[in-house]
């Protein structure tokens, strides 16, 4: 199986086609790689996956993109974390920072301190000790200072962005570092005989395109790794049985907010993600409890602002592929998987499964335990956010509708019962390998939901109770100051023009 890669043809376009071609082109610039991407203008991408993790930081530096320009460029704003309304129950919300909660106290992990100091009667919410979550709830951002040394400063951000602008910045990019865009729609894929690796596509134009690697970027289709290969899915509906969304596009009606916000509807939920020209909006749902045109009146009714587009349905299916990478093809974005968007991380898959892909190869040699690792390691990547989102309707407290009775009752997977279970015990995280989430975001999911731990650790029983209540003050009042210093989201993005 062993194989060198001279040639590398991405199929297929939009944000992960030309997150592909740009990204391969700068990590092998000195190894004389040539990338074709084949796209056509008859196919249109999905270009709904509007908001992102901290993670594409990473890339664009990784790339050599200013910020500056990459915001210009895509109509981007800044994201501090995901408000979460009506999940635990209606008229609720809780807010998932970019973010720790405080720090340590005396060694000790600043959550069960907390909780301690609660049973001591702190008045303070455990949101009062997130400095994002603070700026997010006024409305305010500044990027975090770099030299900071205070942990109560330290905090992260994304962005969100026209998916659209961005697959069109990328592909300049791309082209100017020597990328080959063909257009043109692929009608036939030969496989060598005896190993079944992809040797060419022929295209409708009769154009006919080899390649040593082959990226799949084709969108729920497949065209590579699906109707050729036929590599299996994993079907993960009966944990995640959202099938559909409505998308539709409006006005600004004021300032955008920085951060995302997400809104439990009676089968799904709604996101609203701030652009600074307008708006972007969905309802994800499942047609087993909604109908299609019902789900369209539902988003209707609850967004604001001049309708900019016409609602627009999408079908999907949560799961992944058995493997993301069989034998000389590779299976990026929605062709290897789809995650819903509840926490933005559709682009953060596209990149990270980019990075396996560059690591496994650091001089475009391939081999067979390679290619296996990547698969053992993005398969548990995938597993770990499924598991992250499932939480998110099993422990809802909301019985309103036969939707959310019926997702609270499910089972789940063993891994997400071993990690609800030591967090209820005494506030544990357990973290397995290729966690896209941090402990804080597991806390502060857990927290936002209702759940609580059955007990402290014993190490707690050593800290003294007056002197951790000043401690836990000083903090609440440090990040109040902290946020206020902060301007507002509208004026910083002012600065960038």
């Amino acid at each position: 199986m062993p194989y060198k890669v001279n040639k590398v043809v991405i199929v297929g376009g939009g944000t992960s086609g030309w997150m592909a071609a740009a990204t391969l082109a700068e990590r092998y610039r000195q190894h004389n790689l040539r990338i074709e991407l084949i796209e056509s203008d008859q196919i249109s991408a999905v270009g709904v996956g509007e908001a992102t993790v901290p993670g594409l930081m990473r890339l664009h530096q990784n790339l050599g993109i200013s910020e500056r320009e990459f915001i210009k460029a895509t109509n981007a704003t800044f994201k501090l974390g995901i408000e979460f309304i009506d999940w635990h129950s209606i008229g609720q919300r809780f807010f998932h920072p970019f973010s720790a909660f405080g720090a340590p106290i005396n060694g000790q992990p600043f959550y069960p301190c907390w909780l301690k100091s609660r049973d001591n009667g702190c008045a303070h919410e455990l949101e009062a000790f997130s400095l994002s979550t603070a700026m997010a709830r006024q409305g305010r951002f500044a990027q975090p200072n770099d030299e900071a040394t205070n942990p109560l400063a330290l905090y992260s951000y994304a962005y969100h962005f026209d998916a659209t602008l961005y697959a069109q910045f990328l592909r300049k990019y791309a082209e100017s570092r020597g990328v080959k865009r063909t257009e043109g729609k692929v009608t036939r894929v030969e496989n060598h005989a005896s190993t079944g690796a992809i040797t060419g596509v022929q295209l409708q134009q009769g154009a006919f395109i080899e390649g040593d690697l082959f990226i799949d970027c084709t969108g729920f289709t497949g065209v590579l790794i699906k109707q050729n290969l036929g590599v299996d899915f994993d079907d993960w509906s009966h944990w995640l049985p959202c099938d559909r969304a409505v998308v539709v596009q409006t006005q600004n009606t004021s300032a955008p907010l920085p951060y995302t916000q997400s809104i439990a509807r009676e089968a799904g939920w709604q996101w609203r993600i701030p652009l600074e020209q307008r708006k972007g909006n969905g309802l994800v749902y499942s047609s087993a409890y909604l109908s299609d045109d019902e789900a369209a009146g539902s988003l209707l009714k609850y967004v604001d602002g001049k309708l900019l587009t016409e609602p627009r349905q999408l079908r999907f299916k949560a799961g992944m592929r058995s493997v993301f990478w069989q034998y000389n093809c590779v299976a990026l974005g929605l062709s290897g998987g789809f995650i819903e968007p509840l926490e933005s991380t559709s682009i953060s898959l596209i990149q990270t499964g980019l990075e396996k892909l560059m690591q496994s190869m650091p001089e475009l040699e391939v081999t067979e335990s390679a290619v296996a690792q990547a698969n053992r390691l993005n398969r548990a990547e995938y597993e770990r956010i499924r598991d992250f989102i499932i939480l998110h309707y099993k422990a809802s407290g909301r019985r309103d509708t036969a939707f959310w009775r019926d997702v609270s009752a499910m089972d789940v997977p063993d891994t997400l019962t071993e990690k609800m279970c030591a967090f209820a015990d005494d506030g544990r995280i357990l973290l397995g390998e290729q966690e896209s989430f941090t402990e804080q975001s597991w806390i502060a999911l857990f927290h936002g939901l209702g759940l609580r731990p059955q007990s402290l650790p014993v190490s707690m029983q050593q800290l003294d109770s007056q002197k951790l209540t000043r401690m836990i003050d000083g903090m609440a009042h440090s990040i109040a100051l902290g946020a206020q210093c902060a301007p507002s989201h509208h004026e910083f993005l002012q600065t960038l023009d």
